[in-house]
């Protein structure tokens, strides 16, 4: 699923609510989990899973064109873990 489709399905499950304000509640959505990892914390949505960053430390890459080696930085990327009930769901 993708993010206009998110946007539909919500849209179609409340029929009340506009798309463009079901837009933005998804943006708010998505820009706070983002705001919050980008500051260090973590976002966990009961039964759902959390949200966090983990570490990579700088390594010695390789391009993949040349064979050449490049460095590459350290940096955070984000990491989700599933909650028990998406895992209990999933295996049914």
């Amino acid at each position: 699923m993708i993010r206009s489709e998110l946007v539909q399905k919500l849209c179609e499950d409340h029929p009340d609510l506009t798309l463009k304000e079901v837009e933005r509640v998804v943006s708010a959505f998505f820009d706070s989990i983002i705001e919050q990892l980008q500051n260090g914390g973590r976002v966990e949505l009961r039964g759902f899973g959390a949200f966090s960053t983990r570490g990579r430390d700088a390594r010695k890459g390789r391009n993949p064109r040349t064979g050449e080696p490049v460095d590459v930085s350290a940096k955070k990327v984000p990491y989700f873990k599933p909650g028990k009930e998406m895992r209990e769901r999933l295996n049914v």
